[in-house]
């Protein structure tokens, strides 16, 4: 007899989720490879890899493999992708594997297959796409099987997704390549132009989620940056405040805003009664920045609630597919 093992994969932009049919998630890993340059060779991946960005000698180069929710290298996905699964399942590494893998709602067919095959040179012998929006509404619990309609937003790091899910299909959906990567790279583009300050997107990312928002908050403050100066090439350092860092990072979350009221536009009016009642539902890394739900509330003039762990609803989503193709 052989044995199956199903596995959910949430292929994210900057990480990746494994997790089993019981929705426990069995791998959480950055979506960084550390290769050497001459012979191709993967050293390290996820957070051992994550740790050389921006750090490493000429012959090592750490990269991200998944550019805006797709597929950018694809060897390099296939290695990562094969050394999570692996690890992920030390006991059972003879079963047949079956996988359900997360996909941004707005990819083309090539963009799709891509996945489906690097999913399968990973190891696995059986491939389902999911889309990303369907996913977090399974994964946080919403009747996307009943005639009534939910709104889904999910923002990760290269894509966020919009769907308004009904009768186990989506009625409506918009997916844009404007999230946690967007607000990275904004940050670093007003250092560079404002500041004539040169600093990675580490530093970014740190900057976002210390003293990022959407809206104003309590206990504002300030906060050292350090970095290199372009005008001596020496080393840096300024302080920008919360209210700087929310006006730089206004222009990628109007993107979002606008995103989901040109979603809502386009809704059926029954189904749009039925989001009205119920609210809208954000899941992902990005929707954790200070102040993003009460904006989104107020542009839409509908409650919106934040869910639980939402780092994890598509990872989720993917245990409950597995659950239900069974």
């Amino acid at each position: 007899m052989i044995l199956t093992r199903d596995i959910g994969i949430d292929l994210g932009t900057e990480n990746t989720l494994i997790c089993d049919k019981k929705g426990r998630i069995l791998i959480r890993e950055p979506s960084v490879v550390a290769v050497d340059v001459k012979s191709r060779r993967v050293l390290a991946t996820g957070k051992e890899a994550k740790s050389m960005i921006g750090r490493t000698p000429g012959s090592i180069v750490a990269v991200k493999p998944l550019n805006d929710g797709v597929i950018a290298d694809f060897d390099m996905t296939a290695d990562m992708l094969h050394d999570f699964i692996y690890r992920s399942s030390k006991s059972s590494v003879f079963a047949k594997t079956r996988a359900v893998v997360s996909v941004p709602s707005g990819v083309t067919e090539v963009e799709r297959r891509a996945v489906e095959d690097a999913t399968r040179s990973a190891g696995a012998q059986e491939v389902e796409l999911i889309e990303e929006p369907m996913a977090a509404a399974l994964g946080v619990g919403l009747p996307v099987f009943e005639a009534t309609g939910s709104m889904i937003v999910d923002i990760g790091g290269g894509t966020c997704d919009i769907a308004v899910v009904s009768l186990g299909g989506i009625a409506a959906r918009k997916s844009i390549r404007v999230a946690g990567n967007a607000l990275d790279e904004t940050i670093i583009n007003h250092m560079k132009k404002n500041h004539n300050l040169l600093i990675g997107s580490i530093t970014a990312e740190d900057i976002k989620l210390k003293i990022g928002s959407a809206c104003e908050y309590d206990g504002e403050g300030a906060m050292e940056i350090r970095g290199r100066n372009l005008a001596d090439g020496l080393p840096g350092k300024i302080e920008v405040t919360s209210a700087e860092i929310r006006e730089v990072l206004s222009e990628p979350v109007g993107e979002i805003v606008s995103a989901i009221r040109e979603t809502l536009e386009v809704t059926l009016p029954e189904l749009a009664a039925d989001i009205i009642d119920r609210g809208i539902y954000i899941t992902g890394g990005t929707s954790l920045l200070r102040g993003l739900p009460e904006l989104i509330s107020k542009e839409t003039k509908i409650a919106v609630h934040t869910t639980e762990n939402p780092l994890d609803a598509v990872a989720a989503g993917t245990s409950v597919k597995l659950r239900r193709s069974r």
